[in-house]
């Protein structure tokens, strides 16, 4: 294993780490609101530190869930093409795909500094500056981008993308 496709997968699995964090933050501030209803107190912007973790969970796990082959793939499709146009379908899908992600990491990173910039708040009854939230799902899609860069250049040497 070279020292790049090493760092690839610590990289991943820090994602997995951190989406594990978010499914257990999640866990928490509901727990916190149920009890808070049983005991009479109110978790202020529960829904909405939730709602934001339920984002940062999804974005972290999409580079481990490609690396997994966990994404849903035209299968069907590509097992009845031949060896080289399955590697030529292949390879265009993860390029439009890299294409795709590309953007909206580019544009998501952009939020980010924007919120940073502007102070922008949650609307919620917690102050949360914003560029938080928005972080973990801008650095799920830039990992997600890179998982599409190595299933892509393994589609292109003949590997399994």
């Amino acid at each position: 294993m070279s020292l790049w496709e090493r760092a690839l997968a610590g990289l991943f699995r820090l994602a997995e780490a951190l989406a594990l964090l978010m499914g257990l933050f999640i866990l928490l501030v509901i727990l916190a609101q149920v009890l808070g209803r049983y005991l009479g107190f109110v978790v202020p912007s529960a829904l909405e530190m939730a709602g934001f973790a339920t984002a940062g969970l999804i974005f972290l796990g999409l580079a481990p869930t490609l690396r997994a082959g966990g994404h849903i793939r035209v299968g069907l499709l590509l097992g009845r093409l031949p060896p080289g146009a399955r590697r030529v379908a292949e390879a265009v899908a993860l390029g439009l795909g890299l294409l795709g992600s590309l953007y909206a990491t580019w544009q998501s990173w952009l939020r980010v500094v924007e919120s940073y910039r502007f102070g922008d708040l949650a609307p919620g009854l917690l102050p949360l500056p914003l560029w938080l939230p928005q972080s973990f799902l801008a650095l799920g899609l830039s990992f997600f981008t890179l998982a599409l860069l190595e299933a892509g250049w393994k589609a292109l040497k003949g590997g399994k993308g």
